[in-house]
Parts: C-alpha cells; structure tokens; sequence
C-alpha cells in the first residue's frame, strides 16, 4: 500500500509566501516524477509544477519565477515554495507521484489526500 500524505499550507495574504510538502510511504519500488497540482472550486485539476528524479523541473507559466519545487529522493519527498501568492492561486494543491511498488513493477499515479491553499486580497 502507498500513501502520499501532505502537509503545509494555509491561509496568507497576497505577497505572502507558503510551503506545502508531500512524503511517500509504502511498498514503493522506485519513483519517477513528482509534482504538484491544484484544483480551484469549479475547476478542473491542473498541473502546477513537476520535478523529475534527476530534479528536472517544469512549471506552469502562471507560477514561473514565483515558485519552486525540491525533492529529495532519499525521503521520497517533494516540496512546492510558493512566494508571491495571488488570490488566483487560491486552490487545493495536489501531491502526486508516479511511482512503480515492489508488488506492481507497472509505473502507476498516485495521489495526495490535497491540502487548502488560500490567498486573500
């Protein structure tokens, strides 16, 4: 069995700066990319940032230069700095990883339980 369990967070004012962590439990084998998604009430899930094992990243234009995402392979972890917030980025933020278990050699997405991000005006 694999858990993504998120921490971090919160309620801030637009300019703050936030942090969100994700650590992976479980059986798991080997892990590829992960990253960070967000999803804003009646929209549909997008990526916001991607790290891959080798610490490649990639973001969505609308976080560049305001963003970073870490990993660190040894803990399973991986971390999203969010400074500069905007109302707009007000969302639940999604850990995800793509990861194969020692039960499943297939390369499978796995999914944090999603942790509130607020950013008020």
């Amino acid at each position: 069995q694999v858990q993504l369990v998120e921490s971090g967070g919160g309620l801030v004012q637009a300019g703050g700066s936030l942090s969100v962590s994700c650590a992976a439990s479980g059986s798991i084998f080997s892990i590829n990319d992960m990253g960070w998604y967000r999803q804003a009430p009646g929209q549909q899930r997008e990526l916001v940032a991607v790290v891959t094992r080798g610490g490649s990243t990639n973001y969505a234009d609308s976080v560049k230069g305001r963003f970073t995402i870490s990993r660190d392979n040894a803990k399973k972890a991986v971390y999203l700095q969010m400074n500069s917030l905007k109302p707009e980025d007000t969302a639940v933020y999604y850990c995800n990883a793509e990861l194969r278990t020692y039960y499943n050699r297939r390369l499978s997405a796995y999914w944090g339980q999603g942790t509130q991000v607020t950013v008020s005006s």
